[in-house]
């Protein structure tokens, strides 16, 4: 049991380190190429985000571990509202001014209800994988469309500022890249393996060990940049992040893991992790459209959040 452990927490934290240096890479060689700041932070900062739950989420899935891929894809996004906002908004109350942002969240409601949609069979398919990946094609080519167009967004701004104080050589960057990218796919082997160890040795399924202990791990990256842009002002980036990571995850994540390896779905996926995520998508509309045209999160909303999230969690250890 020890062994398994050590290799959770190394796992994650070559993981978290491998997933920032693969962004910082692949950030820079796009400045160099010219690529606006946008599009530097809704694409390429947006995927490294959630890195660490594809790799994570394939691999499982090429192991003919479904359950946890499936797990990791739908607690992250749990985590990252209710863990990951709610503990954001109470360190920084978050304010969204950008019209992008609130173009996006009724996009990732829709997309939560395909999900559940596909999925209500209790049955993911090589199609509904298909289909979930060709949505998120779609949706990105439109948000990076609708990106361009809107050059004076809050959230274009916020990004410029961003990368202002990033700056490396082309040579530097690729050096970043690829070594980022191949201990992301080490860590996720180790932290696969140690993840289907401690599910054995509890008894627990591998959905739920996917739901709590991997989606956290996985989801620490967007924790992170989070409080790091809500500290420095910028708060749509800080939300989203998030609302980018939850589409990422919806579609791409679950999407690939069941293109590699169909599988049956728990009837607990859909009676109770597919309504919490449902359920805390639709809560920032009201947190996010209010009058006045500015969201907002602050403490006592946030605090809520993370109310959420504990209750969840211990709702999944009851039914373990």
């Amino acid at each position: 049991m020890l062994l398994p452990i050590l290799a959770i927490i190394v796992g994650l934290a070559v993981l978290i380190w491998s997933a920032d240096r693969f962004v910082d890479g692949a950030s820079g060689i796009a400045s160099h190429f010219g690529m606006p700041p946008l599009l530097i932070g809704m694409v390429i900062v947006g995927f490294g985000t959630s890195a660490p739950e594809l790799a994570v989420s394939a691999l499982a899935a090429l192991q003919d571990n479904p359950e946890l891929a499936l797990g990791n894809g739908y607690g992250s996004n749990i985590a990252n509202i209710a863990l990951i906002l709610g503990v954001t908004a109470l360190v920084c109350p978050l304010t969204a001014h950008s019209g992008i942002l609130r173009k996006e969240l009724p996009i990732l409601t829709a997309i939560t209800g395909l999900s559940a949609w596909l999925l209500w069979d209790l049955d993911i398919s090589a199609l509904d994988g298909w289909i979930m990946l060709a949505v998120f094609s779609t949706i990105m080519g439109w948000t990076i469309f609708h990106g361009i167009r809107s050059g004076s967004d809050p959230l274009a701004g916020e990004f410029e500022e961003e990368f202002k104080t990033k700056t490396a050589s082309l040579s530097a960057s690729s050096l970043w890249l690829i070594l980022g990218l191949a201990l992301l796919l080490a860590s996720s082997r180790l932290m696969v393996w140690g993840a289907i160890e401690i599910a054995v040795s509890l008894g627990v399924s591998e959905l739920v060990i996917g739901l709590t202990i991997v989606a956290i791990g996985t989801s620490l990256p967007e924790l992170a940049s989070s409080i790091a842009a809500a500290r420095k002002g910028e708060h749509d980036i800080a939300i989203g992040n998030i609302l980018g990571s939850n589409l990422f995850n919806t579609l791409a994540v679950v999407g690939l893991a069941a293109v590699i390896k169909p599988f049956e779905i728990p009837a607990e996926v859909i009676s109770r992790d597919i309504v919490v995520m449902g359920g805390l998508t639709l809560s920032l509309f009201v947190l996010c459209y209010r009058p006045g045209g500015h969201g907002r999160i602050n403490r006592f909303e946030g605090g809520l959040l993370l109310t959420c999230f504990i209750s969840y969690n211990f709702l999944l250890f009851l039914q373990r």
